[in-house]
């Protein structure tokens, strides 16, 4: 059986939705060994090995499950490298969060929690009306229990 090394690059909407923590999961049920990192580009690197059919079942296997996730895959480019690689024993995928992507991803949890912000504001106005409710139920029961 023969290993083959790759060094891999997957563009689209690949970042920030735990698609290196997807590919980690796969690489080791599979058996593979690598990493995978993000870059500053949006891209998802890896450099993989493993026997050629464990390969393309790993590519089969994160398009499928990535697209299930929300994983936008446009394109995955792959090149075979002409020598050996010295990686880990388990796949690993490498965390790059610098200052800049940190703040990147700050940013849109800020956007999230605004749309959190303006979906909760139709729920104030629903407590309001639900206590007006309730002083009317109150005065209901008092007026019950007189009896």
């Amino acid at each position: 059986m023969m290993q083959k090394c790759y060094n891999i690059m997957v563009t689209g909407k690949v970042q920030d939705i735990g698609f290196r923590a997807l590919i980690e999961d796969i690489a080791r049920l599979l058996g593979l060994r690598g990493f995978a990192f993000n870059d500053i580009d949006g891209s998802v690197k890896m450099v993989c090995c493993g026997e050629t059919g464990v390969i393309n079942k790993f590519f089969n296997e994160i398009q499928a499950r990535g697209a299930q996730k929300g994983v936008i895959i446009e394109d995955i480019e792959k090149e075979e490298l002409p020598f050996h690689v010295y990686l880990p024993e388990k796949f690993s995928r490498i965390y790059t969060d610098e200052f800049g992507d940190l703040g990147r991803k700050l940013d849109i949890g800020i956007d999230v929690l605004r749309d959190i912000k303006a979906d909760t504001s139709v729920l104030s106005s629903f407590v309001a009306e639900q206590r007006v409710h309730n002083r009317h139920l109150e005065k209901i029961l008092d007026k019950l229990a007189e009896r």
